[in-house]
């Protein structure tokens, strides 16, 4: 069983509700929100900066793509960040919540 995890960074005052919609979609089956951080980026030709918020998402590989249509669909960004780390190894206790909380057919 393959586990993901997701870098996204959005606003603050978007952030909890990214989280809280992923969540209820069982699209993750954590989100952890580190902030605020600073990112400085390069954007339609500019260096740009701003305070975001880092959300970390535990999902299972098999629910990405519908994750990333999500993100893509509900974020403010017209480019959000959607950046993927597989990890193929862990506590096969942990991976297996993983799988459970992000089976859509679970309640």
């Amino acid at each position: 069983m393959t586990v993901a995890i997701v870098l996204c960074t959005a606003p603050a005052d978007e952030a909890p509700q990214l989280a809280d919609r992923m969540l209820e979609a069982h699209l993750a089956a954590c989100v952890n929100l580190l902030g605020p951080v600073q990112s400085r980026y390069r954007w339609q030709g500019k260096v740009e900066q701003a305070e975001e918020t880092l959300l970390v998402i535990k999902t299972h590989a098999d629910r990405l793509d519908e994750l990333q249509a999500r993100v893509s669909e509900w974020h403010s960004y017209d480019v959000p960040e959607f950046l993927v780390v597989h990890a193929d190894s862990g506590l096969d206790a942990y991976l297996e919540w993983v799988a459970q909380s992000t089976d859509p057919g679970t309640a």
